[in-house]
């Protein structure tokens, strides 16, 4: 196992990409426990949501990614790994069917515990118009570590995109698993001017000690449909369906 400084990893779309997004556009985030390669039912899952859902921007988190073994043909993609291992990569990737203007890897300031690795971060911006431009931000937040470290990391998270103007989304797996913690998420929604999705079945998103760890907050857009997923048995997270008008 290697920690390896943050890589940025990208590929073009398989098939032609919208150049930009349309007027309404879902979301899929998802933390996939590593089980995109080693899972025969992942590829299909995503494909019929793809279909059934309408899918335009997904967000995963603990992907396996190397070259084209993360391949969804209708979109391009960009990933930020944290992890090394036998020459797979494994981080946060997010998925569109319109290509990113920019895309900027990092990891956490601290390591999970004492030995273990970073966490990685991945910083998108795509445009909507020739005008407007969305922020996306996949996040899967660090754990393992005491709750003042999760303040820093937090605030490192909203220094890197306070400086956009316009619409954004930040999403992923924050492990916002105590009271501390969730304050932390509510001052980085306060300081971004960010709005949280709640989802009417909440017991489904994956959570600790009765906190959910999964988030989706957006601002500039307007939520309009959202779901949790849990008919896949494929991660121990459900994904989170969003529906967004521009």
């Amino acid at each position: 196992m290697i920690f390896t400084p943050s890589v940025l990893h990208h590929q073009s779309c398989g098939k032609h990409c919208n150049l930009y997004f349309p007027d309404t556009f879902s979301l899929l985030c998802w933390n996939v426990h590593k089980s995109n390669k080693t899972n025969p039912a992942f590829k299909p899952f995503i494909q019929k949501l793809l279909t059934a859902k309408h899918l335009y921007l997904c967000l995963f988190q603990e992907a396996e990614f190397l070259g084209e073994t993360f391949i969804i043909d209708e979109c391009a993609y960009d990933a930020a790994a944290n992890l090394e291992i036998k020459k797979y990569f494994y981080g946060v990737l997010t998925a569109c069917r319109t290509e990113s203007s920019s895309a900027k890897a990092f990891l956490s300031k601290k390591k999970e515990g004492m030995v273990g690795p970073y966490k990685s971060l991945l910083l998108s911006t795509y445009p909507l118009s020739e005008e407007k431009t969305l922020l996306v931000l996949n996040i899967h937040a660090i754990n393992f570590r005491e709750n003042s470290t999760y303040a820093l990391e937090l605030e490192a998270y909203t220094n890197k995109v306070k400086a956009h103007k316009g619409p954004m989304i930040v999403a992923g797996d924050f492990n916002a698993w105590n009271k501390t913690r969730r304050e932390e998420l509510q001052k980085l929604c306060k300081a971004l001017s960010l709005e949280m999705v709640v989802f009417e079945n909440t017991g489904k998103v994956k959570s600790f000690m009765g906190y959910p760890l999964d988030f989706v907050l957006y601002r500039g857009l307007k939520c309009i449909e959202k779901e949790v997923i849990d008919d896949h048995g494929i991660s121990d997270h459900n994904p989170l369906w969003v529906t967004f008008q521009v």
